[in-house]
């Protein structure tokens, strides 16, 4: 193998032992699968969003346009499963950062919390 085509393997060896590592660990700590998956929801959202954007601005004839029957019901389905897909294969990164501040605000509201019940106890 040449040195080429080493170092990209080698990245992508690298990455897919993270995310398995990662799935591991969001299997064992339910907080971080719901946040993952709340976070994928968002991001597939903003991709329909935009893909939808991306497509009304064309022009098309035919059962996607405007004078089909039904036009808008095809495209509105159709951009949400590019959305989908494009969210599927890796996204553009948003839900990863998404997941990492709803964790962040998870445990500040728990600090936050805890801090509240220690002081309420001390009165006792």
């Amino acid at each position: 193998m040449t040195a080429a085509l080493a170092l990209p393997a080698a990245s992508l060896a690298l990455d897919a032992a993270g995310k398995l590592i990662s799935g591991i660990t969001n299997a064992l700590d339910p907080a971080k699968a719901k946040a993952k998956k709340q976070a994928d929801d968002f991001e597939s959202m903003f991709l329909e969003q935009m893909t939808e954007r991306l497509f009304s601005t064309t022009d098309t004839e035919g059962p996607m346009g405007e004078n089909g029957t039904g036009g808008g019901i095809y495209r509105s389905m159709m951009t949400q499963q590019y959305a989908q897909q494009m969210q599927r294969a890796g996204g553009i990164g948003l839900s990863d950062q998404i997941m990492r501040s709803l964790l962040q605000v998870q445990e500040q509201s728990g600090a936050a919390t805890s801090t509240v019940q220690g002081v309420a106890n001390v009165g006792r």
